[in-house]
């Protein structure tokens, strides 16, 4: 996504331009942090996590928080969904930085902090609750307008997504590089940012099953064939290829 937006950038008229060609698993790989919008922490479908004492977390705390003090961290950590994104907060910045990488250690990949900690949070008059908290950690995966399970997606891969609509179209929106390493038998390649010049070469009397390296790539293309009257569905899920074998791990 980052040189499409890199494009769109210099149409604008911007000319210091530059793009993190590695992104976001690179620099978490480098042990760096992320952070979650503000959207993202009152409305996404989450598992939002209160490091804080269980005292400070009934004074105040975010709505829909989980009180899991971080010496209590590594005890919970099997409680804690391994699909789901995990959203970290504490009073102290260091604290939740330590706990997001003993996450990422044990292999939790969606993991991100609320930015500046409960601080900065109260202080821009974000929402907050108090009162007895919650320790039991719930949460069910949800999909998005237009999104398909993997299931859903292997069984369009067979080309049997659907009865009345058979021989599904498997669309990869990764770059020429990316596809290099391997593909889906048979799947159509048309990188992201060419796909609104090539859409001519996609049928519409068809389903067409969209998926990326992650799905970010694939939601964004099946909002554009979406608006060109194609009936296209993405998969959320991380796909690796090696000729023709491919991964999916949610």
């Amino acid at each position: 996504m980052s040189p499409k937006a890199a494009g769109l950038a210099k149409k604008s008229g911007y000319t210091n331009v530059k793009v993190y060609l590695e992104g976001e698993p690179a620099w978490a790989k480098a042990g760096l942090p992320t952070y979650a919008s503000n959207d993202f922490v009152n409305k996404g479908n989450i598992v939002l996590i209160d490091l804080r004492s269980t005292a400070k977390a009934e004074a105040a705390r975010l709505p829909r928080a989980v009180s899991v003090p971080y010496e209590t961290l590594d005890d919970r950590m099997e409680d804690i969904p391994r699909k789901a994104p995990v959203v970290l907060y504490s009073d102290k910045e260091k604290e939740a930085i330590a706990a997001l990488g003993d996450m990422r250690f044990e292999g939790f990949k969606k993991v991100s902090l609320v930015y500046g900690s409960l601080d900065n949070w109260l202080k821009a008059d974000g929402m907050h609750e108090s009162g007895p908290v919650t320790t039991e950690i719930s949460w069910k995966r949800k999909l998005g307008p237009g999104e398909v399970t993997v299931a859903d997606f292997e069984k369009a891969l067979s080309g049997m997504a659907s009865f009345h609509s058979p021989n599904p179209v498997i669309l990869d929106v990764r770059t020429n590089d990316e596809t290099k390493s391997g593909k889906f038998k048979n799947a159509v390649t048309i990188p992201l940012d060419e796909l609104s010049a090539r859409m001519n070469e996609l049928p519409k009397d068809r389903k067409i099953y969209i998926h990326c390296s992650t799905g970010a790539r694939a939601e964004m293309a099946h909002k554009e064939l979406q608006k060109s009257g194609f009936d296209s569905f993405f998969l959320v899920a991380d796909v690796e290829c090696k000729g023709n074998d491919c991964e999916i791990e949610e």
